[in-house]
């Protein structure tokens, strides 16, 4: 009786600690599924993109394709019993070996990553939807529509040519699944933003609207990349030339009249061109600006330099200023000098 008593107790402990080896094997799964590494990445942390239009089969996918988790059914099963289902668009940091756990938490959670939008140097609306594009989810299709629309430029006090004006060039925060008429709204706001009272008023006592003074600045800036420091003073020849009634004769426009940006030699058959953007044609400023001007030029016509200059042209030491003139006398010594040394240089056009 006592050897059957005690083998039935062996049996027990045995079958118990088979049970018990077992249950530990389950645990170790689902431990495994759960917060064991899943994330594989060639670096120690990158950024991954979750579309707006995604549903969480498409991120699974996407995943899997782009190999940063290699065991889908882990990650699916934990997300079913965290019951996330909708993917938050957005741009996510991610770290190599992070869990599935962990991963289905980030992406629950919706805390995105923003991104540092910057744009500047832009001659079109096709050059701002494009660069924008490329640093945000919205398509430079649905940005460009949205510029080009008249309703939209009156919705927020612009005309179609004027509407470029409100974007400001500088570096901006934004999430990335920002989209196109949220990122258009924003950008009114910097604009107001700047646009605060002080600044108005200059534009006031300039006799121009907010809109011209930008396409003014996009001439100051056209004519004056190089060198900053050189721009009030060109704003100040400019406004004195418009305060006369002179056509501002500058050659920025007429290459942007003609869309050829390659000219570096303004010749007389260029002057032909009829075209509102032709200052040598047109009295007073071009319905649009030429340049998508940044804030330095703006304040640059604002904080005019006064003077007398009514002529300026490029200096022949190729140094990227300028010589000033009050007199279209001396202004066409200056102007022989810079074509003797284009010819020289063999600069034609």
């Amino acid at each position: 009786m006592k050897k059957k008593k005690k083998r039935k107790i062996q049996v027990g402990l045995i079958l118990f600690l088979l049970g018990f080896s077992v249950a530990l094997l389950f645990v170790y799964r689902y431990y495994q599924k759960i917060y064991q590494p899943a994330v594989q990445l060639e670096q120690a942390e990158g950024y991954y993109y979750i579309h707006s239009n995604w549903d969480f089969k498409t991120l699974v996918q996407d995943l899997y394709q782009k190999k940063i988790i290699v065991d889908t059914a882990s990650f699916i099963w934990v997300a079913k019993q965290k019951s996330f289902s909708k993917p938050k668009a957005g741009r996510y940091q991610i770290n190599d070996g992070m869990s599935n756990n962990q991963l289905v938490n980030l992406f629950r959670s919706g805390k995105q990553l923003p991104v540092k939008l910057s744009f500047n140097s832009l001659r079109s609306k096709q050059a701002l939807a494009s660069r924008v594009a490329e640093q945000i989810e919205a398509d430079s299709a649905q940005l460009m529509q949205l510029l080009e629309d008249p309703e939209t430029a009156s919705k927020y006090g612009f005309t179609k040519r004027t509407f470029i004006c409100m974007f400001l060039p500088n570096t901006y925060e934004f999430y990335w699944d920002t989209q196109a008429a949220d990122f258009i709204a924003r950008m009114a706001k910097e604009y107001k933003r700047f646009w605060n009272q002080e600044r108005i008023s200059k534009a006031k006592a300039l006799n121009l609207s907010q809109s011209e003074v930008s396409i003014l600045a996009s001439i100051v800036q056209a004519e004056q990349m190089a060198h900053p420091d050189e721009r009030p003073k060109v704003a100040g020849l400019y406004i004195n030339r418009l305060r006369r009634g002179m056509r501002l004769q500058s050659d920025p426009t007429l290459i942007y009249a003609l869309g050829d940006f390659s000219i570096k030699r303004v010749l007389n058959r260029h002057k032909a061109v009829d075209s509102p953007y032709n200052t040598y044609k047109y009295t007073g400023l071009p319905p649009g600006p030429i340049y998508l001007p940044d804030r330095s030029s703006i304040e640059a016509v604002l904080n005019y330099q006064k003077h007398d200059y009514l002529y300026m042209c490029a200096k022949a030491d190729f140094s990227s200023y300028h010589n000033f003139s009050k007199s279209l006398r001396q202004h066409n010594i200056y102007a022989r000098q810079y074509q003797r040394e284009l010819n020289r240089r063999k600069i034609m056009r």
